[in-house]
């Protein structure tokens, strides 16, 4: 008894060390990004750095465009891959037959391990072709060609996840509800979706964070030209990422240059974003759960 105790007490200090070690982690990164990048906004002139134009070279570090950028594209995305990936996950879980869903699953996790880069090349030497005759546009190299390959990416994530979260709702709950004379899409909508309702949130918010971290995709695809969207038209024009920025540059330039400050500036603004979308899915979740137990209790 002694020894299982102390294999306990062991366990449970390394369990405890090691979620305090990815605080530790996550901390240490934005201290390095502050470090690196809190120099640009003494450098560059606020009315600069919050300008429409990105150009280094005649020291324009206008970073609007790039948010805008990654935001429209992101977006996009989003639009693209939720209801796909959600729909598919439905289907899987609740839909297919078990020998199909045995073959599905796999198969829709092979397509995440897929090289971004390899998915890039394919839009370029296939969408973007596509896409300019289709719409009949000048280039093909477009954020809507970013945001069609960004939503393909996340959609694996997406069907993942909120596979295992609808999977792990407990069966009595839908047969409760076709007992009660609910049809088999009444209960998919009104009793199993709701019950995985933090476990689908979780999905989706993944997938928005593999849309927006995604680099190699976005930078072969968009056209990489810093422009800020000021209407809606503007998905079908060149775009310019903050993470395909970062990857382009950051290359040439000068170890402690202004640029190079303006680089890490960048991160640490992709870095609060996502920051504030995984607060945003957390406090969510957090609701959703204290609902449960309110009503449960």
């Amino acid at each position: 008894m002694r020894s299982v105790g102390w294999r306990e007490f062991v366990i449970t200090r390394l369990i405890r060390a090691a979620g305090y070690s990815s605080i530790l982690f996550v901390g240490m990164i934005f201290i390095f990004l502050l470090r690196e990048g809190a120099p640009a906004v003494v450098e560059i002139p606020f009315d600069t750095l919050f300008s429409e134009r990105w150009y280094p070279i005649e020291d324009y570090f206008g970073i609007l465009p790039l948010i805008g950028g990654s935001i429209l594209v992101t977006i996009g995305a989003a639009v693209v891959a939720v209801p796909i990936g959600l729909a598919t996950a439905i289907f899987i879980a609740e839909v297919a037959p078990r020998w199909l869903r045995e073959i599905l699953k796999p198969f829709v996790e092979l397509l995440g391990g897929l090289p971004s880069v390899l998915l890039g090349f394919l839009g370029i030497l296939v969408m973007a072709p596509l896409i300019r005759t289709t719409l009949n546009i000048p280039t093909g190299l477009t954020a809507f060609t970013g945001s069609l390959l960004l939503g393909g990416i996340a959609i694996p994530t997406i069907v993942s996840v909120a596979e295992d979260a609808l999977d792990a709702v407990p069966r009595t709950y839908r047969d409760a509800a076709l007992a009660m004379g609910a049809t088999e899409w009444q209960t998919i909508w009104r009793v199993t979706l709701p019950a995985a309702r933090s476990g689908v949130l979780t999905a989706i918010m993944l997938g928005i964070g593999r849309a927006l971290g995604e680099t190699m995709t976005v930078m072969m695809v968009t056209g990489n030209a810093p422009v800020l969207p000021l209407s809606p038209m503007a998905l079908f024009e060149p775009a310019r990422t903050m993470t395909a920025t970062i990857a382009a540059e950051m290359g040439e330039v000068a170890n402690g240059s202004v640029h190079y400050h303006s680089l890490f500036l960048i991160g640490i603004v992709l870095f609060l974003i996502s920051l504030v979308i995984n607060l945003a899915a957390a406090s969510v979740v957090f609701r959703q759960r204290k609902r449960a137990e309110r009503v449960l209790s």
